[in-house]
């Protein structure tokens, strides 16, 4: 029986801040389970979020130049979160926050450089998880199936409601899973129309009335028609999503309402692909849904309206800090040398053991 302690960091798409969480790790047999002993999330402050959503617009010194001082950020972070709550982890994996996301073109960057953070934390880091597979040939992305597999296994399918969304499964036997379209990304730049970061509980949305006009053309959009393994980053909501919804004359709260409807259906048409149309085979299938996304009644209410699955909404806890685990996860393979990245959902010729090592690590 084996046990590591680590801090995730995870730093999404719909920059609301910096979630880490300190997990403790069992394998036994083969059998892995866990306990979330504590979890935090850090809201960026108004200079962060400016900085970090305008970046990919810069020059390559100030890149490198954030790259390193975001290392410095997460690394205090992690300093004070091991001194708020007296603990003593192996090590820490860290996501990054993710500037760049451009397999087809072979690369990927996730910034908050892992020398920094351990330089200004004192603890081993892992970091840069995904680069590996972009040069095996993947989409570096999605990379929580493993832990939905190792760790999540009692649900069919986990469903992350996060700036995107993205889901995972089992299909014929195999592990698939992609990003499915886009959801807090798209709904938080409404909410801030209307001096809101984000819509509390869907109360927007819920306020609005479809526009069959913008749903059309919404569901019309490329992507939806590409079979996985497939990925969405930031990129592509600029300048391939967001102009349609921007450009059409409707009112924020009609915009928001559209918007969720269309993230319903297409989270519906995932899952009934999943099950290769199998409509009795659907409503027996459990849906762990996590991420912010699962605080919006209203979408959650569409979401069940759609589908024929069962959609289930975990503690809170989970909600806000799975994907922070399960990067911690991701570090716990990549200390052992065990793959961590699946090529079955990434399109990489193989599957791989991602991650860079910084600092001294022991034996644990």
């Amino acid at each position: 029986m084996k046990h590591y302690k680590v801090i995730g960091i995870m730093s999404g798409t719909s920059m609301d801040g910096v979630d880490l969480a300190y997990v403790e790790f069992t394998e036994d047999n083969g059998k892995w389970s866990y306990i979330l002993k504590h979890a935090d999330t850090v809201e960026y402050e108004e200079m962060w979020r400016v900085r970090l959503s305008k970046l990919n617009r810069q020059e390559g010194t100030i890149i490198a130049k954030t790259n390193v001082f975001y290392g410095k950020y997460l690394g205090h972070l992690v300093a004070d979160f091991v001194d708020k709550y007296h603990i003593n982890p192996d090590f820490v994996s860290s996501h990054g926050h993710t500037l760049y996301h451009a397999p087809q073109e072979g690369f990927t960057l996730q910034i908050g450089d892992g020398a920094t953070i351990t330089g200004n934390c004192g603890l081993p880091v892992i970091n840069d998880f995904r680069q590996g597979d972009v040069a095996l040939g993947g989409q570096g992305a999605p990379l929580v199936p493993v832990g939905d597999k190792l760790l999540f296994s009692e649900y069919q399918y986990c469903l992350n409601l996060g700036g995107i969304a993205n889901i995972s499964g089992e299909q014929n036997g195999k592990t698939i899973a992609y990003d499915v379209c886009p959801c807090n990304i798209a709904f938080n730049r409404i909410a801030r129309n209307k001096g809101l970061l984000y819509d509390t509980g869907g109360e927007i949305a819920a306020s609005g009335q479809v526009s069959e006009d913008l749903l059309n053309v919404l569901n019309r959009v490329d992507y939806y028609k590409n079979p996985g393994p497939k990925s969405l980053g930031r990129e592509w909501i600029n300048n391939d999503f967001w102009h349609l919804t921007k450009d059409f004359s409707l009112s924020h709260e009609d915009k928001m309402c559209t918007l969720v409807e269309h993230v319903a259906i297409q989270i519906s048409k995932s899952l009934y692909e999943m099950v290769d149309g199998e409509e009795e085979k659907l409503a027996s299938q459990k849906v762990l849904v996590t991420g912010g996304g699962a605080f919006n009644h209203y979408l959650i209410d569409r979401i069940k309206a759609q589908t024929s699955a069962q959609i289930i909404i975990p503690d809170e806890q989970t909600i806000n800090y799975k994907e922070a685990l399960i990067f911690a996860f991701l570090g716990v393979l990549r200390y052992r040398n065990e793959n961590n990245i699946l090529s079955s959902v990434t399109g990489a010729v193989s599957d791989s053991c991602g991650g860079a090592m910084w600092g001294k690590f022991g034996v644990i």
